[in-house]
């Protein structure tokens, strides 16, 4: 499993440099060049220094300008207008300005200026929320999607435990029935439900963290900090499980009712005909009483954890250390807050996944079937090992994204008041 996270990680992290317009980090780029590419460097080099362009100019990376939106006077701002031409355009055009007052305006008035990307966003303004909501998709939708078949797994043992006994006989009770595309069944769902929720829960954490430290003042803020986290985080998750409970419904029908559909798009209207458009939410209150102990614990202990290494563990202040070791530290801290994540949430998962699964049933039905024993420990060895590592993976890939566009990693202080 970890291999398989770690590998999809490198994969969508290589993708992403290649599509903004960077080198895949690999010692065969670093080390040698093709013939071809010497060629294609000399040339770019030649129009470059006929256009007056500078390298550093030449290098501005094509990240979307709402994440370096900035009222500054003082931001360098890059006219790309001329660059989204054609080639044979390209090299017959004007060079581009650079300015430091205002952006530079094309013939038509409709220039696309981005600032340079070393340009770092500033704190709790709208471009911040922006790009803590991307980093909640990359970070909760791909690490979900990965894990599908460890879910898959998971859900069966929940609602069928005499035929699923086992992790392992799970595996192979699926595979011989349902061949290795199986594995992967309900992916869809699980992909888009996660994202959607992990915009909401990541996004509005960081609001409402502000903005219930701002109610209480720099004092108490700094006095009762774990509170902050723990009021802002079940905030968010609230709004977060609106989000996904739809797509959580259809995922655990298409996972545990072998023929009922392929997927998503078969899937959505099917259950809607059989049990209409709120049937999607009536797992909703489980779902909040699952996520929201489990968002609580999450964001709250991992904010306490990193806090802890940096004092404790690591002898260099945060700002002084290098940005794989604050990586690192994320990914650490969001393992050991996910094994607690698990545990304390794992009833509510077990009870979500019986309601989902069964028509008409109800919270009463699946305590009597399942038993209190069952309710708290069915398929929790399975869900520690899956939530430690998705929460470990969603951690280090959310503040990776936060370093990517110029932002600290998250970790341990109270943000500052607001501004009279």
């Amino acid at each position: 499993m970890i291999g398989t996270l770690t590998g999809a990680q490198w994969v969508i992290y290589d993708a992403f440099k290649v599509f903004v317009g960077l080198d895949v980090h690999t010692k065969a780029n670093t080390k040698t060049k093709t013939k071809k590419n010497r060629k294609t460097k000399d040339f770019v080099n030649k129009k470059k220094k006929k256009m007056g362009l500078s390298d550093h100019q030449s290098r501005q990376a094509l990240i979307p300008s709402f994440l370096y939106a900035s009222s500054s006077s003082s931001k360098r701002l890059f006219d790309l207008d001329g660059l989204m031409n054609t080639n044979n355009a390209l090299l017959h055009q004007s060079p581009p300005s650079v300015s430091r007052s205002s952006p530079p305006k094309s013939s038509n008035g409709g220039a696309i200026v981005i600032p340079a990307p070393k340009e770092k966003i500033e704190m709790y303004s709208p471009a911040f929320y922006a790009a803590c909501t991307a980093g909640g998709i990359f970070s909760c939708g791909l690490t979900h999607m990965t894990v599908t078949p460890l879910d898959l797994v998971k859900c069966n043992m929940q609602i069928n435990p005499a035929k699923y006994k086992s992790i392992s006989s799970g595996f192979g009770v699926l595979l011989k029935e349902q061949g290795a595309r199986g594995f992967f069944r309900g992916w869809v769902p699980t992909l888009l439900g996660y994202s959607a929720q992990g915009a909401c829960k990541f996004g509005f954490y960081e609001y409402f963290k502000k903005y219930y430290s701002d109610i209480a003042g720099p004092e108490f803020a700094a006095k009762y900090k774990t509170l902050i986290y723990l009021a802002g985080s079940a905030s968010a998750e609230v709004i977060a499980d609106i989000a996904l409970c739809p797509f959580e419904a259809v995922k655990v029908r298409v996972q545990t009712q072998p023929g009922f559909a392929r997927g998503l798009s078969d899937g959505l209207p099917k259950f809607v005909k059989s049990e209409g458009a709120s049937g999607l939410y009536k797992g909703l209150v489980p779902l909040w009483g699952r996520q929201i102990p489990y968002t609580m614990m999450k964001f709250a202990s991992f904010e306490t954890i990193v806090e802890m290494m940096y004092k404790y563990v690591i002898p260099t202040p945060k700002d002084q250390c290098s940005k794989s070791l604050q990586l690192g530290v994320s990914f650490a801290g969001g393992y050991v807050a996910g094994v607690f994540c698990a545990i304390v949430s794992h009833p509510a998962d077990n009870l979500v996944s019986f309601l989902n699964n069964a028509k008409g049933a109800s919270a009463g039905d699946a305590v009597k079937q399942l038993g209190l024993w069952g309710l708290f420990t069915r398929g929790l060895p399975l869900r520690i090992v899956m939530i430690g590592t998705l929460t470990g993976a969603q951690w280090g890939i959310y503040d990776a994204f936060k370093v990517f566009v110029g932002l600290p990693t998250t970790g341990g202080a109270a943000p500052p008041p607001a501004k009279a």
